[in-house]
């Protein structure tokens, strides 16, 4: 066809031609939105597993997601260590003083009423009293000395991996948070994006149709729109990681530009949401190396006990009997765990503060290299990148078909 005839033919069939960049836009825009979705919903897998359905990529890979964020963390950020050494033990006995002490009295009668309790009766009320506030003489000084020894060996009580990973794991909610809130103007440039770059496909669609009304020119740029435009807006969003000038602009990769603001975010999550006092006190009391605690806890109750008694040792065990005034040393370490977990609340405000674990992340962030800084966000994209970018050509191309369908039948 020559110059007159194209020319001829756009003016009659005008309105195909003058949808093709806007159909071509909202393709690359449409492939985008999907594409982001895809990487978040759904949470649990839907369809006939393993090949005939979907799940969000990074719900599919939440150990993994989760695994490089706490290795970035454990690895960069945070030493377990030096954050919990910050907590003072002086300051925490002042936060535990009432709680404390409450449960060192009920601890105490309920033992000596379980073991003892003629002996217990027989006693007069202020004997007992004497006895009780024997036992919280010294409990400021034990519970003193085993916060001292645990925040020394915090990796003894405590597997910071294993916290992380499990709370990131179970809540799939937060690890999608974790990436999808950081990222917030990341993934809204790359739906926008798609609007322009395929837009201007869209006007190499509109030449390439006029010189060859080839009907495959559709789904064929249709497949490229949504091919080109999710592989370019994915690596704009990382590249270059220092600025570079490009002709009559310079751009940085999105991410590493926000960098100071991405770091605040970041650690705002991390700080109320993943590593708080409260996860941080389930995994102590719940977690693999939660026996090591109870075992210093124990040691600690059981040797106070001996310390009270140490005088009239032989006259108690002969009154108790010697298995029994073991049995009772195991039952009051057994009470004193038992209260734990009520009692440590009272420091929840205090270690919140000390540990500091926002502004440690912030400012550890902003330390980061470009290439470390990358791994942020980098991991939720790097391995399945692919299945994004695929399932946003063939959505174009689909598009593209029924373009054809549509303008030219």
């Amino acid at each position: 066809m020559d110059g007159t005839g194209i020319l001829d033919d756009i003016a009659t069939h005008w309105h195909v031609y003058l949808t093709m960049p806007f159909i071509a836009a909202l393709i690359g825009y449409l492939t985008k939105r999907v594409a982001i979705e895809m990487m978040f919903r759904p949470l649990e897998f839907v369809g006939i597993k393993p090949v005939f359905g979907w799940q969000g990529v990074i719900p599919a890979n939440a150990r993994r997601m989760a695994a490089t964020a706490v290795d970035l963390l454990t690895k960069n950020l945070l030493d377990p260590r030096e954050v919990f050494a910050r907590l003072d033990p002086e300051e925490m006995l002042k936060e535990l003083e009432t709680p404390l002490l409450k449960a060192v009295d009920d601890v105490t009668r309920e033992v000596m009423e379980t073991y003892q309790p003629r002996l217990w009766e027989l006693l007069p009320t202020r004997a007992q009293q004497l006895l009780v506030d024997q036992v919280r003489a010294q409990a400021p000084e034990v519970v003193k000395r085993l916060l001292r020894e645990v925040s020394a060996n915090i990796d003894d009580v405590l597997d910071v991996n294993e916290m992380l990973i499990n709370a990131m794991v179970r809540d799939k909610t937060l690890t999608c948070r974790l990436i999808r809130d950081v990222a917030t103007p990341e993934f809204r440039f790359i739906a926008r994006s798609g609007i322009w770059f395929g837009f201007v496909i869209g006007l190499v669609q509109f030449v390439a149709w006029a010189l060859t009304k080839e009907p495959l020119i559709m789904p064929i740029f249709g497949f490229v729109t949504g091919f080109v435009t999710d592989w370019l807006a994915l690596k704009m969003i990382f590249y270059p990681r220092e600025p570079r000038r490009f002709g009559f602009f310079t751009w940085q990769g999105m991410f590493q530009k926000r960098r100071m603001q991405v770091a605040a975010d970041y650690g705002a999550l991390i700080a109320d949401e993943v590593l708080t006092v409260r996860n941080v006190m389930e995994a102590v009391l719940t977690g693999s190396r939660a026996d090591r605690l109870f075992s210093l806890i124990t040691r600690e109750v059981q040797r106070t006990i001996d310390a009270q008694t140490s005088i009239a040792k032989p006259l108690v065990a002969l009154t108790v009997g010697g298995r029994q005034y073991q049995e009772m040393k195991k039952a009051a370490a057994a009470k004193a765990i038992e209260y734990l977990p009520e009692t440590v609340k009272y420091v929840e405000g205090y270690a919140t503060d000390a540990l500091d674990i926002r502004n440690t992340v912030v400012t550890k962030m902003r330390q980061l290299t470009p290439i470390e800084f990358e791994g942020i966000l980098r991991p939720a994209f790097k391995q399945d990148e692919w299945k994004l970018i695929a399932v946003g050509a063939i959505i174009g191309g689909l598009v593209g078909e029924l373009q054809v369908l549509l303008l030219l039948h």
